[in-house]
């Protein structure tokens, strides 16, 4: 099995290339040495995994480089689709992973009125114009990437004349989508994203922060580079995808002659089995495909917090893929290994029986009870151990036994003897059916009473250690299932004349009711993390209550991606 600890240690510089960028210039004493990176959201959705490779690299920034700092700026420059409860959501999100923005937050919505001013002057130096195209008739005059693009009837009107209209777009006195303001660029650039883009749209929407002032608002594009200046950040650190709008970022910096910080870009993080588009996530909320952006099933932050991954198993899955400038897909079993890897280290181990089958221990005292001793973490001898009930009724998995067992199954069949944990080797003599069915409803077997603690004193070995939870101290409890969300690695590659919902896996969800946990359990809290011997790693549900505990199944037992290493 690899070290992925070991690995992240020797090829740390060559898997983060923009430290290493940082680094030089550090040296170099460019930006007279200081470092200030930013993370930039759009309070339109929560965040997901992809958000989270950026939080670490921004802000790993500050760990890495002492005196670096890094700011929070929401870009909130589109009221039709920005809520409060998500700019809440972005900033629980960054705390719970680790990080802390400390006083440095700031909002796009902060700088309108300079960004106004540098639109002015734009306009003033006859760098932007006023358009009256639609949409539709600016995607029609733009070209493409072989065929130059079409001017503007607008584009010469003078700069008084662009002025006038802008200040009447400010007022609010023209309707959505009557008027634009484009940058003056080049019609005929190879980089569509020059070709007089739009820098200001007319939006008549509630800001939340800013309130009714405002009728009209800068574009992301615009609103970028600038707010990036206002800030005196160093290095702005994009994803791939705004690499061809390094020239536009870049152009209207030089065009307004103010600070200009470098922009770095680097390839996002991609996982199968999963879509990464806030669009589509946000189709899978409101066409109620998940019971919302945190359910266990979703690439949400949130989501996978809830499911029982610890922001230390995230940390250390964005620092293994690294900082790259090529896209890739990762394999979603690397994720669920590093999850492992935390939990194995840190989960408290419990018994629990998901699928229960009775067995009656005939000779056992009717009246007895005994407190096993039960380690709480193998890896950890400071976990100590707790006491868990015995008695002569319990529970084991239905799976862990078989009235005509093959040749290969170790476990409880008739006549057979198997090891319960920290308790005694039991034999099963009788199997009790329903009439009617046929089904199993009952075992009966016997116990040695000599092999207390799991050890036979003659030394007889058995090849089989089941789990098991006492009946008449079990907690009853619910517990969820969950697997991948999509059926097919590529859920963008759908079949044709359909779109991603259609490799939506029906069976991402299995809810199991009346499960048998060991009373342990009886006071577990939201987010507390668990692994329920034999069977995986499960985590307290935030909808849980002592009345009806929840359990979401963060990941099997079994290791994908440690057993393709290890193949290696």
């Amino acid at each position: 099995m690899s070290n992925p600890e070991k690995e992240n240690t020797k090829t740390d510089d060559k898997l983060n290339f923009v430290q290493n960028i940082i680094s030089n210039d550090q040296q170099s004493n460019k930006y007279d040495g200081r470092i200030l990176t930013r993370f930039p959201p759009e309070p339109n959705g929560f965040l997901h995994i992809g958000h989270a490779k950026s939080i670490c690299l921004n802000f790993g920034i500050v760990e890495k480089f002492p005196g670096a700092l890094c700011n929070l700026r929401f870009d909130d420059t589109n009221p039709a689709k920005e809520e409060e409860k998500y700019v809440e959501s972005i900033k629980e999100d960054i705390k719970w992973l680790g990080f802390d923005w400390k006083d440095r937050l700031f909002f796009s919505s902060d700088y309108f009125d300079k960004l106004y001013e540098y639109a002015v002057k734009l306009v003033k130096k006859g760098k932007a114009f006023v358009c009256d195209l639609s949409t539709e008739q600016m995607r029609a005059h733009r070209g493409t990437i072989t065929t130059p693009g079409k001017e503007s009837p607008f584009r010469n009107r003078t700069a008084e004349e662009n002025l006038g209209l802008l200040e009447q777009m400010k007022k609010g006195e023209f309707k959505d989508g009557e008027k634009t303001l484009r940058a003056k660029i080049d019609m005929a650039s190879p980089n569509l994203n020059m070709r007089d883009p739009v820098m200001y749209r007319i939006i008549h929407t509630h800001h939340q922060r800013t309130g009714d002032r405002w009728n009209i608002y800068p574009t992301y594009d615009f609103a970028h580079g600038q707010s990036d200046s206002i800030e005196r950040i160093t290095h702005s650190i994009c994803t791939l995808e705004f690499e061809n709008h390094r020239p536009l970022y870049d152009w209207f910096l030089d065009e307004l002659d103010v600070y200009h910080p470098q922009q770095i870009e680097f390839a996002r993080l991609n996982i199968n089995y999963t879509v990464m588009s806030k669009r589509k996530l946000m189709q899978l909320v409101t066409e109620m495909h998940v019971s919302g952006w945190d359910d266990p099933r979703m690439p949400t932050i949130s989501g996978l917090r809830r499911r029982g991954y610890t922001p230390e198993s995230i940390r250390n899955f964005c620092e293994r893929i690294g900082v790259g400038k090529v896209n890739s897909t990762n394999d979603v079993a690397l994720l669920e290994h590093f999850v492992r890897e935390d939990l194995n280290r840190t989960a408290m181990r419990v018994m629990s029986v998901l699928n229960p089958l009775k067995i009656v221990i005939v000779n056992y005292p009717e009246d007895q009870e005994e407190e096993l001793d039960a380690v709480n973490n193998p890896e950890d001898e400071t976990k100590g151990t707790r006491k868990v009930p015995f008695s002569k009724i319990i529970y084991i998995e239905k799976d862990d036994f078989m009235e005509d067992p093959p040749k290969k199954f170790f476990r409880l069949a008739p006549g057979r003897e198997v090891r319960l944990r920290y308790a005694y080797y039991i034999k099963c003599t009788d199997v009790i059916k329903d009439e009617n069915s046929g089904e199993i409803t009952e075992l009966h077997c016997t116990y040695d009473p000599a092999t207390k603690g799991g050890d036979s004193p003659d030394g007889r070995k058995v090849k089989a250690t089941l789990h098991w939870v006492s009946v008449k101290h079990a907690v009853m409890a619910e517990v969820r299932l969950y697997t991948h969300l999509f059926n097919r690695e590529d859920p963008e590659n759908a079949e044709d004349g359909k779109n991603f919902t259609s490799c939506l896996n029906l069976d991402s969800l299995k809810t199991l009711r009346n499960c048998a946990v060991e009373p342990s359990l009886a006071t577990a809290q939201p987010e507390d993390r668990f692994q329920f011997e034999r069977l995986g790693y499960f985590c307290v549900d935030k909808d849980s209550t002592k009345e009806n505990l929840i359990f979401n199944r963060t990941v099997t037992l079994k290791d994908t991606w440690a057993k393709v290493q290890k193949k290696k």
